[in-house]
């Protein structure tokens, strides 16, 4: 990522609502992608030195997306984000919960709303997602540095990987 990069996290506290801009040196339609195909998600989508394992993924609205955050030793959290609209290349609204490997959410934290948006200008796309909690104790948890560093990560490795697949 150069410097010159679009990364903004913001918090807002009142609302309990998280917004992360970024920009990537990729057209819409690579980025999209990268952000809907499980064999590409998983090679990019969790801060290091953790790694993605998707279980299973059904990307249509009604569908989910079923997957695991690896640690380096192996322990598997699992997560299913449930889509509730897309619209080709402009946005995904989802549903984000904590779940078991079984892909049953968990009733310990109320699922957390994510818009992501994705606009191209000049062959750079500007990724927006906004993340509404419904659960204070997860807001709390996700409006940290650390929640912010990791994020930064993992969208790094994104930079990385349109990278390479750009030059294939």
């Amino acid at each position: 990522m150069d410097s010159n990069t679009l990364f903004d996290f913001s918090v807002d506290r009142e609302n309990k609502i998280i917004r992360i801009a970024r920009e990537f040196d990729a057209d819409a339609e690579l980025v999209w992608q990268a952000w809907t195909t499980a064999e590409i998600l998983d090679q990019w989508c969790a801060p290091n030195p953790f790694r993605t394992e998707t279980k299973a993924l059904d990307f249509r609205e009604g569908g989910f997306w079923h997957y695991a955050l690896v640690s380096p030793e192996g322990n598997k959290h699992w997560s299913r984000y449930d889509y509730k609209k897309i619209e080709l290349q402009k946005s995904i609204t989802e549903l984000r919960a904590f779940s078991d490997e079984n892909g049953r959410i968990s009733p310990a934290f109320l699922p957390t709303e994510c818009t992501i948006t994705f606009s191209e200008t000049n062959g750079k796309t500007r990724v927006t997602m906004t993340e509404k909690y419904r659960s204070p104790e997860m807001f709390e948890r996700m409006a940290t540095d650390s929640h912010k560093k990791g994020f930064s990560s993992h969208l790094k490795n994104l930079d990385r990987l349109l990278s390479t697949l750009k030059n294939n």
